[in-house]
């Protein structure tokens, strides 16, 4: 099978693995409460290695370099969301 050269690119291989992680992660969740961070989540998550893979058959370094800083905003969406659930669990865990 072919190898293509995203797929040699660390950061791709990171950025799969890291969706891989919040696919098994996000499975846990329940449900009926944060369905829709669920989904944002993983949609996020994978955006990080689809725009790294687009960006590395673009011709310009310019495009490279703009999917990169998709890529780049990605993680920083799925971080947001990581920083919201943590407070969330803690603000449950005080109710309770």
């Amino acid at each position: 099978m072919r190898t293509f050269s995203f797929e040699k690119l660390i950061a791709w291989q990171k950025g799969r693995e890291l969706a891989l992680l919040i696919y098994k992660t996000t499975k846990q969740f329940p449900k009926e409460k944060i369905f829709g961070l669920t989904s944002q989540m993983r949609r996020c998550s994978i955006s990080i290695a689809s725009n790294l893979a687009e960006g590395s058959g673009r011709q310009s370094l310019n495009e490279k370099a703009r999917f990169s800083e998709i890529a780049y905003s990605s993680s920083l969406e799925l971080l947001n969301q990581v920083i919201f659930l943590t407070i969330l669990n803690t603000s449950m865990k005080m109710i309770i």
